[in-house]
């Protein structure tokens, strides 16, 4: 997507229905949203999301839509730690039939042709990755291109492993959990000298970890036009 269409998508605004929220693991979260007829978005795409029911300082967050749109719900699955901020307690605040603001959605952290591609997510940057795959599940196993996703979690939790699971029963994209960064470098060289500068690389994680690859891969002369990144932050 382009600057531009960015610039227009920032007008869309809507309020949400919440619905329900519940505990994937000891400090991850999911919330689910009603998603209208007329609302849809690009897989791996985020939106900007504003706390309405009670004042707070930095209310809107950026977040990725973590469900496919043909599930018709939106999803937002985030970590909330013993000291949430304020924001993350306002979410978890809400209660069936609140609502909070939607802008977008936004951004063009998505698969748009058929090249190779590795996908690489650490820890919460998993979720772009499952609105990605959820929807190609849907669409059946008509794939032309490899598609790989690394999954790198040092605390082997796995966010979705069950449904990441049945993914690669249905379809031919391949999975490799890790839990070592070595073995994560070791699986992008793999890949890029299958593929060459053929392949597409998508890198989705904590700020830090986005960053480290990203230099990683340029100095294994990948070029930057075949790198997307989606760095996620703490609020």
């Amino acid at each position: 997507m382009s600057f531009f269409q960015d610039a227009l998508a920032m007008f869309k605004k809507r309020d949400i229905l919440f619905l329900e929220s519940y505990k994937e693991s000891e400090d991850i979260y999911t919330f689910i949203f009603e998603k209208e007829d007329d609302l849809s978005w690009i897989p791996g795409q985020h939106s900007l999301f504003t706390i309405t029911h009670k004042k707070i300082k930095n209310n809107t967050r950026p977040f990725t839509i973590a469900s496919a749109p043909n599930e018709n719900v939106i999803r937002l699955t985030m970590r909330i730690d013993e000291n949430p901020s304020e924001f993350k307690e306002a979410m978890l605040e809400l209660k069936q039939g609140m609502k909070i603001n939607m802008t977008g959605p936004l951004g063009s952290f998505n698969l748009t042709d058929n090249s190779p591609s590795l996908l690489i997510a650490g820890g919460i940057g998993i979720t772009p990755f499952r609105s990605i795959l959820k929807q190609i599940e849907s669409e059946g196993n008509g794939i032309e291109k490899p598609i790989h996703l690394l999954y790198l979690d040092s605390n082997k939790s796995f966010l979705f492993k069950d449904e990441l699971d049945t993914i690669a029963n249905n379809t031919s994209i391949s999975f490799t959990y890790l839990d070592s960064r070595d073995d994560l470098m070791q699986e992008i060289d793999t890949f890029s000298t299958l593929n060459k500068d053929h392949g597409k690389y998508f890198i989705a994680g904590p700020k830090s970890m986005v960053k480290s690859i990203n230099e990683y891969l340029k100095s294994k002369n990948i070029p930057k036009k075949n790198i997307k990144k989606d760095a996620f932050y703490g609020y």
